[in-house]
């Protein structure tokens, strides 16, 4: 599933990061790697942004970004 996919307060596991593209590349440094715990905090009236948490801080992402990356639910 999608990342955006993600219900508020689901926890996910990351199984797929783009590997192109600069903001992908800062998103990696962030920590934002294969196998990482990222749960859905909130989104936004809109919809868009989307706040996660992962790593102990928290990260917000766009829908389209956090729609190219692949996650698992988590157990």
């Amino acid at each position: 599933m999608k990342l955006s996919e993600l219900s508020v307060g689901a926890t996910a596991v990351v199984r797929e990061v783009p590997q192109t593209g600069s903001g992908f590349v800062r998103l990696r440094e962030m920590g934002l790697l294969n196998g990482t715990r990222v749960t859905l905090i909130r989104t936004a009236p809109m919809g868009d942004p989307l706040e996660f948490k992962l790593r102990g801080y928290h990260l917000t992402l766009r829908k389209t970004e956090a729609d190219l990356i692949i996650v698992e639910p988590a157990n």
